[in-house]
């Protein structure tokens, strides 16, 4: 499958945007895990807009900066989210709240632990009426939701909003399932060339069983830390690909999955 990248988001901690990341990912700027703000939605009403969770507003920040960024109506494009955990803070309060037969449970909190809530609120902002795909795909949700985002935008001949994020599990419930750090990347990809695309991406799923690409970059220091975010939170499994596109040239990347991988051929525009 062919697809073009037409605009990209980027939000994590360290990473204020893509214009931050890209320099760190090039070896011009030193990465350091602050913690990233996270912009309340702008196109939510006020009271929807206080309902929202931090994860909420991770997805919504980088589904509205990539469709900025490709110049496309949010409300036009086909849309995949991708989560490995969905809001886990949520998540905790709830499962917090039911192991004490005194403690009451908020509908608010209810309505907001469904794994397609941030889906939910970004079709709401933005008016959209476009199919909407969720993933929970454990540490292969990014692998997975690119091959997903990348078969709709090639199958149904539409451009397609992908944004994949995970943020760190609170205790104990993080016991269970180690996440730590917040990472949110969006894509805005398109079934045919655009005349601002950043690369174009020829994508196909491998029955084999791999590795991923391994995060190389110009300094070694950050390469490490990177890693490790990439092994801590499974959103920034997209490092590799968002270092090809910061870095330039011709690149050929590996998706582990649970079941085979996705294969990623980066060629830059």
């Amino acid at each position: 499958m062919r697809v073009w990248i037409s605009g990209l988001a980027v939000l994590a901690d360290g990473m204020a945007g893509w214009a931050a990341a890209r320099a760190i990912l090039r070896g011009e700027a030193a990465w350091q895990p602050t913690p990233c703000a996270l912009p309340p939605p702008a196109t939510l009403a006020p009271n929807e807009r206080r309902r929202t969770s931090p994860i909420v507003r991770l997805a919504m920040a980088v589904a509205s900066d990539a469709c900025a960024a490709a110049g496309c109506d949010p409300a036009a494009v086909h849309n995949v989210f991708g989560s490995s955990n969905g809001d886990g803070r949520v998540v905790n309060a709830i499962l917090q709240a039911l192991a004490d037969p005194a403690a009451g449970l908020s509908p608010t909190q209810f309505h907001n632990c469904v794994h397609n809530a941030a889906a939910g609120y970004w079709t709401i902002g933005s008016q959209s009426r476009q199919p909407v795909a969720c993933f929970g795909g454990y540490d292969w949700s990014w692998g997975f939701s690119l091959l997903q985002a990348a078969a709709e935008a090639v199958v149904e001949d539409r451009t397609v909003l992908l944004c994949v994020y995970d943020m760190a599990m609170p205790q104990p419930l993080g016991q269970k399932r180690p996440t730590r750090g917040t990472f949110g990347v969006g894509l805005v990809l398109s079934p045919r060339p655009v005349p601002h695309a950043l690369a174009m991406l020829d994508i196909e799923y491998g029955p084999e069983e791999a590795t991923d690409t391994p995060l190389t970059l110009p300094d070694a220091q950050t390469t490490t830390a990177l890693r490790t975010l990439c092994h801590d939170n499974p959103a920034a499994r997209a490092l590799p690909l968002l270092a090809a596109l910061a870095n330039g040239g011709p690149h050929e990347i590996r998706v582990a999955g649970d079941i085979g991988h996705v294969a990623i051929k980066v060629t830059p525009c």
